[in-house]
């Protein structure tokens, strides 16, 4: 068993992999990944200001800028989440996330007034975007933050690249997102644990056997902040500009594509339990619900996370 792991996108990643005599050496697959990840934060991170989506974000209304053909893909992924979301979800919430203290330039952790709620939802809103050929163009100060999908996106290109060079018994992960395939070791699938959203320690909530499958989870219990004996998420649904506040604490997507594992829990954070649910019966989509109640927390799985990670708690 090759390991091995690092900082990137302002968190950590880690691959393990099984190796024969066939293979590249652990050196080269770890440069291989670790290009893969420079190339996604050079291109999306909102953390940097000489990134390609951070330079769009400082242009003024009715521009354009010429991106990569990745940053591309995610706009079009993003739009396709908003129009199912009927607007819900948002790639556009970034100045939203600064005004409520959650952002790259957030002024700290206030419940904003009316009126700058008012003036920041001016300048949100995924409508506001388009692609004209290979530019990315806005006709509204709009800001694109990828933090809902980039990690996922990376998470596949790695594992495509593992793949490529031959690597078929994988575990990839990038910021919590991950995607594995095969069998470890042992000849044993290899096992996931969703966690309880608790703030005090990790605790195992259930265990799942994963092959060839990309898994997220999103949850409101890591970042927020409290004010006036009232809990604000860093999850927003873009249609109010405000936190969601309905008693869903995490969802886990389970989808071939961690991309849209990545997003797609983020969007039925957003929904809700009731919302979130009848969206992942409608479409066929493996998730897992962690719903706050008096006694605790609840769990509710979808039909289709049952079938695909085998119905039971191993």
């Amino acid at each position: 068993m090759e390991v091995f792991g690092g900082p990137t996108m302002g968190s950590t990643y880690s691959i393990k992999y099984l190796r024969h005599a066939n293979l590249p050496k652990p050196a080269e697959v770890q440069a291989e990944v670790e290009k893969i990840l420079a190339q996604v934060d050079r291109q999306m991170s909102t953390y940097r200001s000489d990134s390609d989506i951070e330079r769009f974000n400082d242009l003024p209304a009715h521009r354009c800028q010429s991106m990569p053909a990745p940053v591309l893909e995610l706009v079009r992924v993003g739009r396709q989440l908003s129009e199912q979301s009927e607007g819900s979800f948002d790639l556009t919430v970034e100045p939203l996330l600064n005004l409520w203290g959650f952002g790259p330039q957030a002024r700290g952790d206030n419940v904003p007034s009316a009126q700058a709620l008012a003036d920041v939802r001016q300048r949100v809103g995924y409508q506001h975007l388009r692609i004209e050929g290979d530019q990315l163009c806005k006709d509204a100060a709009v800001e694109v933050d990828f933090n809902s999908i980039a990690a996922g996106y990376a998470v596949d290109r790695i594992a495509a690249r593992l793949e490529a060079m031959g690597i078929r018994n994988y575990l990839a992960e990038a910021t919590g997102e991950l995607k594995a395939s095969g069998r470890k070791l042992d000849g044993s699938p290899w096992h996931v644990a969703l966690e309880e959203p608790r703030d005090d320690q990790q605790v195992a909530q259930r265990i799942i056997a994963v092959d060839g499958f990309g898994v997220s989870t999103s949850g409101d219990y890591r970042n927020y902040f409290e004010q006036d004996g009232r809990r604000y998420s860093h999850t927003f649904d873009a249609r109010t500009g405000t936190p969601v506040s309905h008693t869903l604490a995490a969802v886990t997507v389970i989808n071939p594509s961690a991309l849209l594992a990545d997003g797609l829990s983020t969007l039925l954070l957003i929904l809700g339990p009731e919302r979130g649910w009848d969206y992942a019966e409608k479409h066929d989509i493996g998730a897992f619900f962690v719903i706050r109640a008096d006694t605790g927390f609840v769990t509710r799985t979808s039909h289709a996370f049952d079938r695909l990670s085998g119905g039971k708690t191993e």
